[in-house]
């Protein structure tokens, strides 16, 4: 059943009991929830993987145990096979994207017996987590998770099927909503982003390495960005495909809690 969206109906201020909730759309727009951990964690606990929590800590001479001051906390959950796990790095100091920390982590490899991942992906707070969770379900889906089945158009066809347009200068690599305010390119990917391919490793400084994948969102020309995500060079296109299918779909999402920066430019309508 189709969910109309209204404008003009504002999630007002916070009651006892919580916010109240709304369908709301664009989804690339409508933020994590406030729960991008719980809505993760919950897809791959259905999926079967295994959850471990690594905390490090200091604990000074004579200190009781709940005194420790816990320096690095990572939660990783691991595929049944071992062959992809995901890593919630936010609590773990992880590095900037786009101006923004890390925080998920999905990697994957094709032997078990590898200790490295062929590739690695990276998103930070605000990413939809129906997005993320469905790029989820793809990769424990896939055989091979680090073999390559089919292009770059797969990724653009995704998108411009939810009407999302081609870039006029590169069509075949970039793509943008049609308020121009989430991107979508193929190109060199920022510093520190992992990929198992050795090529990575031999790019000289006025070379480009190997294209992956880059999505944003900017509501606002100059804006501080909302969320970003980055895919290493060795990411299957159909992945990527199938977390900008979900990123760039009509359908609405359940919500609470609204970014500050877009939630003037959602539409909305009220649950139940």
């Amino acid at each position: 059943m189709e969910v109309l969206l209204n404008p003009d109906f504002l999630l007002g201020p916070v009651p006892p009991g919580g916010a109240p909730s709304a369908y709301v759309g664009p989804r690339h727009l409508a933020g994590d929830n406030g729960r991008l951990y719980d809505a993760v964690a919950d897809t791959l606990t259905g999926l079967g993987w295994t959850s471990l929590t690594i905390v490090r800590g200091r604990q000074e001479p004579d200190e009781a145990p709940q005194d420790r001051q816990v320096l690095r906390s990572t939660v990783l959950h691991i595929s049944p096979d071992t062959l992809r796990w995901a890593q919630w790095v936010l609590a773990d100091e992880p590095f900037l994207l786009g101006e923004l920390p890390v925080a998920w982590q999905v990697s994957a490899r094709d032997d078990a017996n590898s200790p490295l991942a062929a590739w690695s992906a990276y998103f930070t707070p605000e990413i939809p987590g129906e997005a993320l969770g469905d790029f989820l379900h793809a990769l424990d889906a896939h055989n091979r998770p680090a073999a390559a089945f089919g292009g770059p158009e797969l990724v653009l066809d995704a998108v411009t099927a939810h009407g999302w347009l081609r870039d006029v200068d590169q069509p075949d690599a970039r793509a943008t909503d049609p308020t121009f305010s989430t991107r979508l390119g193929l190109g060199e990917v920022p510093p520190l982003i992992q990929d198992g391919d050795p090529r990575t490793l031999t790019v000289a400084p006025d070379e480009e390495g190997r294209a992956g994948w880059q999505a944003w969102s900017e509501p606002a020309l100059g804006a501080p960005y909302l969320w970003a995500a980055s895919f290493s060079a060795g990411v299957p296109h159909d992945l990527v495909a199938a977390f900008t299918a979900s990123l760039s779909s009509t359908a609405p999402v359940l919500r609470r809690v609204l970014p500050e920066s877009t939630r003037d430019r959602l539409l909305r309508a009220p649950a139940g």
